[in-house]
């Protein structure tokens, strides 16, 4: 299948690579020359504008993924397209849009019969390898459609056992992706997973940041454990019952370094758990956890614990995300590139 990309950085560009590797055809455009032409070695068909990828997408009905930061820069490129593609054509949106934003802009595509498909996408730089977990919102024909190429990126079963009773349910969720539901619910469902990720990290973050104090002055002196960190973290990761990837990549930054030196405890978050919150303050639905996982990330940008190195260690693990002293306020228009 045909399929433009547009947007060439850690999840775009690897995004890309798995399609061809799965014998898919991917014309590709990100403004960074250096970028298109790393894709073009690997065969994928580079062009230098959004028009000319519309000319050089030759299968009917055309097919673009959008990889982009969420705000104005997806704001403007799906606009463009918008204007240069036919009806039944296709735009996946497939970075950390606000989800409201979907639903008005399938609205205004549907005015000119494009299709408009939003596709939360979790699986970070790891991906080209493992595989993306997608969740998917749109119009029906238009994700049966695009099946081979979700069907592509997603890592498969695997070897994860099937869940019991799921003899008769959708086999695609156990393959890694699903069709949430209309436009924007691809897009709601991927924002609850990244707050509910801010709540899993922030509890591995306190619990480290404990078993690091156990060795304090202010304890008396037969209290004091000095504890070994990366054994421990090691250790929950075999048969333990909150074993998961964080998990991993967090036995992984403190195998390397047990002090998290490297990491300033500056923790950026990436505007998906501030709209998880306002989800929840208009369904009445309370969220403490999730709610405090949020502020201590805006508390790490006044001054750093051990357990924000670790938030910070976790964050570079899954999605190469290098902390800063970066805005501290973020809008819907204005997100960072987000979790994965």
């Amino acid at each position: 299948m045909q399929i433009g990309v547009i947007g060439l950085g850690r999840m775009g560009g690897n995004i890309a690579r798995r399609l061809m590797k799965a014998g898919h055809h991917c014309v590709v455009f990100d403004t960074n020359p250096d970028a298109r032409e790393a894709l073009a070695k690997d065969g994928a068909t580079a062009v230098s504008s959004l028009g000319a990828m519309v000319d050089a997408l030759t299968g009917k009905p055309r097919a673009i993924w959008v990889m982009l930061p969420a705000g104005r820069i997806t704001e403007e490129t799906v606009a463009h397209l918008g204007e240069l593609l036919k009806p039944d054509d296709i735009i996946i949106d497939g970075g950390n849009s606000y989800y409201k934003d979907d639903i008005r802009r399938a609205k205004e595509l549907s005015e000119k019969h494009i299709r408009y498909v939003d596709c939360g996408t979790s699986g970070g730089i790891w991906g080209i390898d493992r595989g993306y977990c997608m969740m998917i919102g749109g119009p029906k024909d238009a994700v049966d459609h695009l099946d081979p190429i979700f069907s592509a990126l997603a890592p498969g079963t695997g070897d994860i056992p099937q869940t019991p009773g799921r003899d008769e349910g959708d086999s695609r969720a156990e393959r890694g992706y699903i069709h949430a539901g209309p436009s924007g619910a691809g897009h709601f469902v991927k924002m609850i997973h990244n707050g509910i990720e801010y709540g899993l990290m922030q509890a591995y973050a306190e619990g480290f940041d404990i078993l690091r104090n156990k060795n304090s002055a202010d304890l008396p002196p037969e209290e004091r454990f000095d504890l070994n960190l990366p054994d421990i973290a090691e250790v929950w990761r075999r048969g333990s019952v909150i074993s998961s990837w964080l998990l991993d990549l967090g036995a992984a930054a403190l195998t390397k370094d047990p002090q998290l030196q490297q990491f300033s405890g500056f923790v950026q978050d990436s505007g998906e758990g501030r709209w998880t919150i306002e989800a929840a303050i208009e369904e009445a639905v309370p969220v403490e956890v999730l709610a405090s996982a949020l502020f201590a990330r805006f508390h790490s940008r006044q001054e750093h614990t051990f357990a924000e190195k670790v938030l910070s260690a976790m964050r570079f693990g899954f999605g190469g995300h290098t902390e800063g002293s970066g805005p501290v306020g973020l809008s819907r228009t204005e997100s960072a590139k987000g979790e994965e």
